[in-house]
């Protein structure tokens, strides 16, 4: 079941993967454009929500990021707890290998970062070490399905697992080094609502439409505790149960991710891609191109994901702690290495709290050095990959 799974998210993927990238060019084409201002004014849009004694406001592109992106960590969730308890992560020695791996893959961003920025070469800014670490799980799993995908599933939950940690470990990097507001009450009310769902999953007849209404009220506590949301996404979905509601019936995890995955494949993504990787590129010169911050960030995700994923999946393979993806070669695990130094969204992100919104000049480095850094990634990743997949046609291993 496991294996269906992901080969039909797969075949969605090839086409949505070809969405999104459409989408983000599109981005940066109108926020470089005469029609600028209409984009900016469009995703900074103050949006107020009120239901009930909740009210938020936001601009537009953080109910995006952090409203409809929920339910995009929500399905990833649910895959990657059906792999755990029933698929190819249920052996521990499977789930070792991407969580090391994803150590490593912060550990080699950050230490690359720092050896640039630690030689005095043009100044030194070495607060913007967090940058480089993350991956975007989107524009990652997007890019695997466009180049691979005829290339074992396995490498996709791999690719999954791996960067949900790395976006965790993220996440926790952002509220260790960034959170200077934490609300315990609010916290404490979505770990409430996470233990009325898990209650829930005990009623094998429970309407869908509960568990729909439990993840909205840890989402808004979340929203309202100062936590990221991807977090409640994640957290709620390890509460869905399994089991069928109906014998001989899927089970109401496998109904939650088929049902929800086009939506997110082909409407969330999509427009979280167009509102958040548009920016302008007025103003930038040989300064900010060959500066510190633009370096550190370029070749931490594009040298120090690489060695940091890989180097750490050779160690503990050969250490025989763990095994490889199953039907996996190493150019392919090499392939998917280069991918993680796709950063972008949550990169950009991570920048803007690591240097001040009104520090023009390290600003415009971060995104140098995100853009750069991820596009080199992205080509050599995706041309490793489909070198690989057409190695495996001409030697008939499809």
């Amino acid at each position: 079941m496991a294996k269906r799974i992901t080969l039909d998210f797969l075949k969605t993927e090839s086409a949505s993967g070809l969405i999104l990238a459409a989408a983000a060019i599109a981005a940066i084409a109108l926020a470089n454009s005469p029609w600028a201002h209409i984009y900016f004014g469009f995703i900074a849009e103050p949006f107020t929500v009120q239901l009930g004694a909740f009210t938020e406001t936001l601009p537009v592109l953080d109910w995006v990021k952090d409203g409809l992106m929920a339910i995009f960590f929500f399905v990833v969730g649910l895959e990657i707890k059906y792999e755990i308890v029933r698929g190819e992560l249920a052996n521990p020695r499977r789930l070792a290998l991407p969580v090391i791996a994803a150590l490593g893959g912060m550990i080699g961003p950050a230490l690359i970062y720092l050896a640039i920025n630690m030689t005095g070469f043009h100044g030194v800014r070495p607060e913007g070490w967090p940058v480089p670490v993350a991956t975007d799980i989107a524009f990652a799993i997007a890019a695997l399905a466009v180049a691979g995908p005829k290339l074992p599933p396995n490498l996709r939950v791999f690719l999954l697992t791996l960067a949900i940690v790395d976006d965790l470990g993220a996440v926790g990097l952002i509220g260790a080094l960034f959170t200077h507001h934490f609300r315990i009450f609010e916290l404490a009310g979505a770990l409430v609502a996470l233990a009325g769902m898990g209650l829930l999953g005990s009623w094998r007849r429970a309407p869908y439409l509960l568990y729909a209404v439990g993840f909205v009220i840890v989402w808004g506590f979340m929203l309202k505790s100062g936590i990221s949301t991807s977090l409640a996404g994640v957290a709620a979905a390890a509460t869905i149960p399994l089991e069928p509601r109906k014998p001989g019936r899927p089970g109401v995890l496998e109904d939650f991710m088929e049902g929800l995955h086009p939506y997110v494949a082909f409407l969330i993504l999509p427009l979280f891609a167009f509102v958040a990787a548009g920016f302008s590129i007025r103003g930038i010169g040989l300064p900010e191109l060959f500066g510190p911050i633009a370096l550190g960030v370029a070749a931490g995700l594009f040298l120090g994901k690489q060695i940091g994923v890989f180097g750490a999946s050779i160690l503990v393979i050969g250490l025989k702690l763990a095994r490889r993806p199953t039907g996996a070669t190493w150019i392919e695990l090499y392939g998917l290495s280069l991918l993680c130094g796709l950063g972008f969204t949550m990169s950009l992100f991570i920048g803007q709290l690591a240097f001040p919104l009104s520090d023009a000049a390290a600003q415009a480095e971060v995104r140098i050095g995100v853009v750069v850094g991820s596009l080199l990634s992205t080509a050599a990743g995706m041309a490793v990959l489909a070198w690989a997949q057409r190695r495996r046609a001409s030697t008939g291993e499809d």
